[in-house]
């Protein structure tokens, strides 16, 4: 049951802010293509077309009620399919070490496993913390920023130490977050067998 003021979630599949979201997943293999041959300006512009898109299936999900359980599901998918894009190609050319690669993937990792100990007691997907959201949206700045830099070396020296301080707090961040998650995977098979 829905508490007041919260929207109405309905199993739709085929509403504009579900089809923008599938587009945003069909440009994640074109954006790491052009990451991967260092097509960086291009890249860039992928990236700016999928984060409108999201900005607009989230602004006409609310404003015509289309908040579907599937875009619930998509719209963090493309996120995390986008982030993983942008850490394995940059990895792959060495903008970035591998070492920031895997602790980003060990984390998400680490939440599948905690969303398969909760569906075995019969629980959803943990509820997004914020900080997750913050994490998140530092790397969203970070890795852009980094690959602005590859893009117009001419400007490296200003969006390194920027990109980089993203990249790091959003690391740290996003391992915040994590066991933050495994405190309410904790709680979650606490209740259920108690």
């Amino acid at each position: 049951m829905a508490f007041s003021g919260s929207p109405d979630v309905s199993n739709r599949v085929w509403t504009v802010p579900n089809v923008l979201s599938f587009i945003r997943l069909a440009l994640v293999p074109l954006f790491l293509y052009f990451i991967l041959t260092a097509q960086d300006a291009l890249a860039l512009i992928v990236l700016v077309v999928s984060s409108l898109s999201d900005f607009l299936d989230g602004v006409i999900a609310r404003r015509f009620n289309q908040i579907t359980r599937l875009g619930q599901l998509l719209d963090p998918a493309a996120d995390r399919l986008f982030i993983f894009a942008a850490l394995i190609g940059l990895a792959a050319r060495d903008v970035i070490p591998w070492w920031l690669f895997f602790a980003i993937v060990a984390r998400d990792i680490m939440l599948v496993v905690l969303g398969i100990i909760s569906a075995n007691y019969g629980f959803g997907p943990l509820p997004v913390h914020h900080l997750g959201k913050v994490a998140t949206a530092a790397l969203f700045y970070a890795l852009p920023i980094l690959m602005l830099g590859q893009a117009f070396p001419d400007i490296e020296w200003v969006t390194d130490p920027i990109g980089w301080a993203f990249a790091l707090w959003g690391a740290f961040l996003y391992w915040w977050a994590g066991f933050i998650y495994v405190a309410q995977s904790v709680r979650i098979s606490r209740i259920a067998r108690g």
